[in-house]
């Protein structure tokens, strides 16, 4: 790859905004990060240059519910209903579309790298593909075609839900995650989708397979999910999993002091839209954060796919419930949706404008009339997808003027989900 390079307007750097940053790429890593004047042939990014942002917990195929679900009473279990009759009807051929067509809607909202949290394993009743990997490198593809790095968590599904999710047992799981591999814009990690899927002694062996990789998990995302593991383990979903520094918790949203505790050596990641969509709660993210966790967010079932909303409602949905303002600065929210998802993926070179870092970045538009007027450092709580200018992943220009460089992303959604 020929080196590159970008002559940002305003960047942020180490948590401060700085005006006139250049950026050198070489071979797909920031060679160079330093003040500097514009020079002729240097590529121009007008705006706010941001790192590039990590969509830490994505179901690829729930963006084909968007709009289906958000009428009529019910919650959480009643959605999970109607994502299961989605789940059974889609062949890998339409898992790939609706990822693709989803992975480059997340590209023009700024996301670099997404974590596929990813349980469609085998064909509607069960059997596996030829292939039993087929559809994780449906996934695999789909993020490569939309240009964006990604995280394959290959969900350990054991118990419940529908024929396709479930592999034989642990070792099988194990067995089949064995055939992925990590390459320069992939890395494969591990999940477990719940304690309700899989019993305390199997999630043993996916952490002891996750050594190392990332390993993500659904904890505490509804109180009946933690009565009925109370009544059945005397324990919650916390103290059953297998906690480590590379352990993400997702949601946790209702948790003990106790859970809390256990939780901070590692990472959080809150996707407060969809928590809000399906009626979860709001979790203790400056708790969590006081602990010593590190956050993260994801767009989880795509109501919408926007990392800034995301970012923001960390602390404008905690002021609800609490009463009060200024949990979380604004340096802290961007860090969350940058760095802390960057991290928790699997991807510790990214998240950050640094030398050594890796070239992923996004430019923010800050003369829209949702961001003029704002001071660049408070952006966070202003800009939305729509802000979204320009895209580099790996040095490469992957959103150029608000539009993606190889893919009609609304005209693809539209003919993936009317599949």
């Amino acid at each position: 790859m020929s080196a590159q390079r970008y002559w940002c307007e305003r960047a942020w750097v180490d948590g401060a905004v700085t005006d006139g940053v250049v950026l050198d790429v070489d071979g797909g890593v920031l060679a160079r990060v330093a003040a500097g004047a514009r020079e002729a042939g240097d590529e121009v990014l007008r705006g706010l240059t941001i790192p590039g942002l990590a969509n830490a917990h994505s179901h690829a195929f729930q963006r084909a519910l968007r709009g289906h679900t958000q009428t009529g009473t019910g919650s959480f279990w009643t959605w999970r209903e109607q994502m299961y009759a989605l789940a059974t009807r889609l062949d890998p051929d339409q898992l790939h579309a609706i990822a693709r067509a989803a992975f480059a809607e997340m590209a023009l909202a700024g996301v670099t790298v997404v974590g596929e949290f990813h349980y469609v394993h085998h064909a509607p009743d069960g059997t596996p593909y030829a292939d039993p990997n087929e559809t994780g490198r449906a996934m695999i593809a789909a993020a490569a075609e939309a240009g964006i790095r990604i995280t394959l968590l290959d969900t350990c599904y054991l118990h419940g839900g529908v024929d396709r999710f479930r592999d034989a047992d642990v070792h099988g799981w194990a067995e089949r995650v064995d055939g992925l591999k990590d390459d320069d814009n992939v890395r494969v990690g591990a999940a477990i989708h719940s304690i309700r899927a899989v019993e305390p002694d199997e999630a043993a062996v996916v952490g002891a397979w996750a050594a190392g990789r990332p390993l993500h998990a659904h904890v505490s995302e509804q109180p009946r999910e933690n009565a009925e593991c109370l009544e059945r383990y005397g324990a919650t979903p916390a103290a059953l999993l297998p906690v480590a520094e590379n352990f993400t918790a997702v949601h946790a949203t209702h948790l003990t002091d106790e859970d809390v505790e256990r939780l901070s050596v590692g990472t959080i990641c809150l996707c407060p839209t969809t928590e809000r969509d399906l009626a979860d709660g709001v979790g203790p993210a400056r708790r969590l954060a006081g602990a010593g966790a590190r956050l993260s967010v994801g767009s989880d079932s795509h109501t919408v796919i926007d990392l800034f909303e995301e970012a923001r409602a960390i602390e404008l949905d905690e002021r609800l419930v609490t009463g009060v303002r200024g949990h979380h600065r604004a340096s802290e929210l961007l860090d969350a949706a940058t760095r802390g998802g960057y991290a928790c993926l699997g991807w510790p070179d990214g998240g950050r404008l640094a030398t050594g870092a890796l070239a992923d970045f996004v430019t923010v538009a800050t003369d829209t009339i949702r961001t003029a007027g704002t001071p660049p450092e408070a952006l966070v709580f202003s800009a939305t997808a729509a802000d979204v200018r320009e895209l580099v992943v790996a040095g490469r220009r992957v959103v150029r003027d608000g539009r993606h460089t190889t893919i009609d992303v609304a005209r693809e959604l539209t003919e993936a989900i009317a599949r």
